[in-house]
């Protein structure tokens, strides 16, 4: 499989991970489940996984992007640099979630400050996620890019041929 495939295929998992993830540890926290956290640790562990994966995989993307109409140097290396912050983020997060995956077993009063913990990174390594999405999209998606619709060149209208 070639670098910018497996970049596009796994990129948004991390993102998508760590939100969801949060939203089943905190149905876990309120019902004080350690199965549930359990559950929320193995989302947080994938995602940490496939952020890897994008990351590394992201430089074989750049070489596949980097000389198309409309790329630039800077929105590339925005992306990458936003994406350290991302992936410093789920590597903590998949850490704490090996923590709290062998500490989920434990009853819910020991085991708590584990799950909050877990839960501010994985809001914060969604944000940073979601940021780092939206400048992966600028490197491809102009019509995102602020003034897009300004520049935007109008549709040509295919005129219509009378044929009587």
């Amino acid at each position: 499989m070639e670098p910018v495939h497996l970049h596009l295929l796994t990129n948004h998992v991390p993102v998508i991970g760590a939100f969801f993830g949060a939203l089943v540890l905190i149905i876990g926290m309120s019902r004080k489940s350690p199965p549930t956290l359990a559950a929320a640790y193995l989302i947080f562990l994938l995602s940490a996984v496939l952020g890897l994966v994008a990351y590394f995989s992201g430089e074989g993307a750049e070489h596949a992007v980097e000389n198309l109409p409309g790329v630039t140097h800077e929105l590339v290396e925005t992306h990458e640099d936003i994406g350290k912050f991302t992936l410093i983020g789920l590597i903590l997060l998949g850490l704490i979630s090996l923590f709290g995956l062998f500490r989920s077993k434990n009853h819910y009063d020991k085991i708590k400050s584990i799950a909050m913990v877990s839960l501010v990174v994985a809001l914060a390594s969604f944000g940073v996620g979601a940021y780092t999405a939206y400048t992966g999209g600028l490197i491809r998606h102009t019509e995102i890019r602020s003034g897009a619709a300004a520049t935007a060149q109008p549709a040509v209208e295919e005129t219509e041929t009378d044929n009587d």
